[in-house]
């Protein structure tokens, strides 16, 4: 659990979700990232690929700047129900929510693929 370990710790995100605590943060971003009803973040990386966003998934998996990816694309590919039901749960508006998450994913991809791919079990 690293990845949601560092984000936990870092300020910025803090600061943002002020009103969550550092607590909540890894629980938000791990129900995302790693839950059965998204597939896991081997899952998103897919429906990224699949819905033309291949560019920005290969720059997170390789070496090098990663591309960026706008908050209404991410919710787009994740479905904006989604999204409106994990803000919800946490009391997060919707729009927070997804500029975090934009900003956030493409670093777990990142973290998760030091070998420029996702290990099968993330």
């Amino acid at each position: 659990m690293g990845i949601l370990d560092s984000l936990a710790n870092n300020p910025a995100l803090r600061s943002a979700l002020g009103q969550l605590g550092a607590a909540v943060l890894p629980a938000v971003l791990n129900e995302v990232l790693c839950s059965s009803s998204q597939g896991g973040l081997s899952a998103i990386v897919a429906k990224l690929q699949q819905s033309g966003f291949g560019d920005q998934v290969k720059s997170w998996l390789g070496n090098g700047q990663n591309l960026p990816i706008s908050a209404g694309q991410l919710r787009a590919v994740l479905g904006s129900d989604t999204v409106r039901q994990l803000a919800a749960r946490y009391n997060i508006p919707v729009d927070q929510l997804g500029q975090i998450l934009a900003q956030e994913l493409p670093k777990a991809v990142d973290q998760a693929s030091p070998e420029g791919h996702l290990p099968h079990t993330v």
